[in-house]
């Protein structure tokens, strides 16, 4: 439950605090006297977006704190799955910068606004005039007969079902599509997978095969260089080994003279080693290279088609065309397998739909079980709210299965006798939509075990009787939630255990609404004014005592 509100430089509001009482809380004011803009901070606290118009002066920051009491309402699992520090007593603030930079904060742990909104549906409940609207939307009457029903884990199974046949409908859809696609192909593919792999082609080999045509166009050429080179090497009068054996001669007279010159000798004979063996290298590689007119031919013809397959395909190497070949040959192995794969995800499909039809007509027979005790229940309430004649039925129909199940279902309404009931949108008036939602959100209050109910002017369109049968019901709400009620009518402010009064202080150089809690003689002092105006008489303040009594 809310057990302090605070709100600093919000619309009009430059400062204000209040602590409700854990039971029933009554708020009531002159028209336009901020009232609703307190229900605009608290809209911030549970996660409504916040907009920089709404500041009280716009250089400074706008700050909304709520302390909640939740000891007892089993959050502790959520604030472990969020990774927030979990508290009994809950603090979140919201914080508005003259930037309109807006932040949020629980336990002091900044959270995105989402996180605020899943939380605050396990705070409080706020009736508003939007709830009209909301009550004519068949999804939200849906939920009240699945909270009246408590279908909670009966829908948690059909969901499961729901997201399983979903996933396995779209990988057989995908797959059936992909299948289509591949054998529109595959005819081409097969052909282009053939022409691939009779090439056998190997990696690196585009390399060497235009290494080995570069040599054998110039084979003549080079063997020309190599002979003519191992002659400068080996010739046997100007050969550069015959005068190496000269030179090295010359060394071996000049050791007899010195020690000195034996490394150069050494040296000298590593070189005599290092000219040899090149010339052995050049005869080896003279051997190896042959004028062959026909291996050319060979090569020039594979690589022709090498580059041919390059082109076609916008590649530039073997080995993107051998990536291109398993490719094709993958997409080659899927069309052998994909009647064999639809089949087994068809047939997955097809049980997956069974288990959901089944999850559904559970939930379903779960919720048509309860449509005779939600609308006697209904009905019973609003009796008692002065409208004797009252009817409410549930109109159902199946559909297919949707994520919410496979029912569609409407609250049907007449407050006449002998008047056939319609959809609520088409015969409700504004008090009789308030006083209906009243009465669902009567029986739904343990539904959902919320701490906190506020009601918005929930006694719009009523008075005298049907007003007092409306706060004896807010009273036993109140003894198992925190209730907190706007409203106009006296004879339902005069009930709360706590009384708040809303007013403008002109005071200053700009308006500021204010609030204060009322002792017992301000109540009676504003309950007359609420019978009979600014200046009540002595019979007004009389009345308004003996509502308080």
């Amino acid at each position: 439950m809310l057990k302090n509100l605070s709100i600093t430089n919000y619309a009009l509001i430059e400062t204000l605090e209040m602590g409700p009482s854990p039971a029933l809380n009554m708020i009531t004011g002159e028209t336009g006297a901020g009232k609703s803009i307190m229900l605009g901070a608290i809209g911030l606290l549970l996660g409504n977006r916040a907009d920089t118009k709404a500041l009280f002066d716009d250089e400074k920051k706008c700050i909304i704190e709520g302390v909640f009491e939740i000891g007892n309402y089993g959050l502790e699992s959520y604030f472990l799955t969020e990774d927030l520090d979990y508290e009994a007593q809950c603090i979140i603030r919201r914080e508005i910068t003259p930037s309109g930079k807006s932040r949020a904060f629980v336990n002091d742990t900044p959270v995105k606004l989402d996180i605020l909104k899943s939380l605050g549906k396990s705070l409080m409940d706020i009736h508003s005039q939007h709830d009209t609207l909301l009550l004519a939307a068949g999804e939200y009457q849906l939920s009240l007969i699945d909270a009246f029903a408590n279908t909670q884990a009966v829908k948690e199974s059909y969901l499961t079902a729901f997201k399983a046949y979903k996933k396995l409908k779209k990988a057989y859809e995908k797959l059936l599509h992909e299948a289509r696609e591949l054998r529109k192909e595959a005819d081409f593919n097969q052909f282009q997978l053939e022409e691939l792999s009779a090439l056998q082609l190997q990696d690196g080999e585009q390399e060497t095969l235009e290494n080995d045509q570069e040599v054998l166009d110039n084979a003549e050429e080079i063997k020309s260089k190599i002979n003519e080179n191992l002659q400068l090497l080996q010739g046997d009068e100007i050969g550069v080994s015959t005068l190496l054996m000269q030179i090295n001669q010359g060394f071996q007279q000049l050791t007899k003279y010195s020690n000195r010159f034996n490394e150069l000798r050494e040296r000298f004979d590593s070189v005599c080693i290092e000219v040899n063996d090149i010339a052995a290298t050049l005869e080896d590689e003279d051997s190896k290279v042959e004028v062959d007119f026909d291996k050319l031919e060979e090569i020039r013809e594979r690589l022709s088609k090498i580059y041919q397959l390059q082109k076609k395909h916008g590649v530039q190497t073997v080995e993107e065309l051998m990536t291109l070949e398993k490719e094709l040959a993958d997409k080659a192995f899927q069309i052998g397998n994909l009647d064999e794969e639809l089949e087994q995800l068809k047939s997955d499909t097809e049980n997956a739909w069974q288990t959901l039809t089944k999850a559904a007509e559970q939930l379903s027979q779960k919720r048509q079980k309860s449509f005779a005790g939600f609308a006697k229940e209904i009905t019973g309430l609003l009796v008692h709210l002065g409208m004797e004649n009252a009817t409410i039925e549930i109109s159902h129909r199946k559909v297919d299965p949707i994520a919410t199940g496979m029912d569609e279902v409407e609250i049907l309404f007449t407050a006449n006798k002998g008047v056939k009931p319609q959809p609520i949108r088409q015969v409700a008036s504004g008090g009789e939509f308030s006083r209906l939602m009243f009465a669902i959100k009567y029986i739904m209050a343990d539904k959902v075990a919320l701490p906190t109910l506020i009601f918005d002017e929930i006694d719009t369109g009523i008075s005298g009787e049907v007003a007092l049968q409306m706060v004896k019901m807010m009273q036993e709400i109140a003894k198992r939630h925190q209730v907190i009620c706007i409203s106009h009518l006296p004879q339902v402010a005069a009930k709360g255990d706590k009384h708040y009064f809303v007013y403008k202080d002109n005071s200053a150089a700009k308006t500021m609404s204010k609030i204060r809690a009322l002792d017992q003689e301000e109540r009676i002092t504003e309950i007359a004014k609420m019978i009979a105006g600014a200046n009540p008489s002595e019979s007004a303040v009389q009345s308004a005592m003996d509502l308080l009594r």
